[in-house]
Order: structure tokens, then C-alpha cells, then sequence
């Protein structure tokens, strides 16, 4: 696909606003022209990120216990606070 050219007509006109909105400082033509160029040159597309390898999603651990909450809170007791020890006066 061929590119469109841009006419200089054109860059003379967008520098000219670009040196405008500026506050037209002087010696900064090339830049201002550069710019213009820059602004109305389509977009080039952006390069696609090369891809990763694909890799096989690995598998959810399944759970072995069979034991409802009840029995395994009874093989597991808590163990009582120690009560501390009260001081006579």
C-alpha cells in the first residue's frame, strides 16, 4: 500500500501554527518543522510484543480429606489455657 505524500504546502502551514501556539520564538524552525511532519504523517502501527510459549495451566490441588469439620476438630482439641495463679496479700 502505497504511503500519501505530504504536500509542503501543508508542514508550512502546521510549523506556522506549531511556532504560533508557541509564542514564535525564533531559531527553532527546523523543529517546528519536524513537528509538522510528525503531525500529519499517519500513525505508524505499533509492533506486536513477541509471544510467550504456551503452557499447559497447571491443576488445582484437590483436597484428600473426607472428614467433616466436626471430626476433624475432635482429633484435633484445643488445649485449655494454663489459669494463672492468684497471689495472696
Amino acid at each position: 500500500m502505497p504511503t500519501p505524500t505530504l504536500d509542503e504546502a501543508q508542514i508550512r502551514e502546521a510549523a506556522y501554527l506549531l511556532w504560533l501556539d508557541e509564542g514564535q520564538p525564533m531559531g527553532r524552525d527546523q523543529e517546528h518543522w519536524l513537528k509538522a511532519i510528525d503531525a500529519l504523517s499517519p500513525a505508524k502501527p505499533k509492533a506486536k510484543p513477541a509471544r510467550k510459549a504456551a503452557t499447559k495451566p497447571r491443576a488445582a490441588k484437590a483436597k484428600t480429606s473426607t472428614k467433616s469439620p466436626a471430626e476433624a476438630k475432635a482429633k484435633n482439641p484445643r488445649k485449655p489455657r494454663a489459669k494463672a495463679a492468684k497471689t495472696s496479700e
